[in-house]
């Protein structure tokens, strides 16, 4: 079975990664924007809060319905599809974290 995409998976990523510029406030000044990347689909967004605007961290709640798995009693969403992943978009090409470090070092 495959593990859906969470919050959790989130804060994982985002303390392995912590001085990086594999997480947003670490590649912000050199043009990477928060995203998500479908590996199903081949399809990037960039990170949304729920009501649409422009997010400067990964979250999950401002992507598609279609992938949203799992919300809480208020509303947010708490984990998305497994073939998710978190990285970031420059010029309209995705970077995994691991990349958007690579890049920026």
């Amino acid at each position: 079975m495959n593990t859906p995409f969470s919050v959790d998976t989130l804060a994982r990523e985002n303390r392995q990664f912590r001085h990086t510029a594999g997480v947003s406030e670490g590649c912000r000044s050199r043009h990477f924007v928060p995203a998500f990347y479908d590996a199903a689909t081949g399809r990037s967004y960039p990170s949304r809060f729920a009501d649409g605007r422009p997010a400067p961290l990964h979250l999950l709640d401002g992507l598609p319905e279609n992938l949203v798995l799992k919300r809480d009693r208020s509303g947010a969403v708490k984990a998305v599809r497994h073939t998710i992943i978190a990285g970031f978009l420059r010029d309209g090409q995705f970077y995994t974290r691991d990349q958007a470090a690579a890049a920026a070092e």
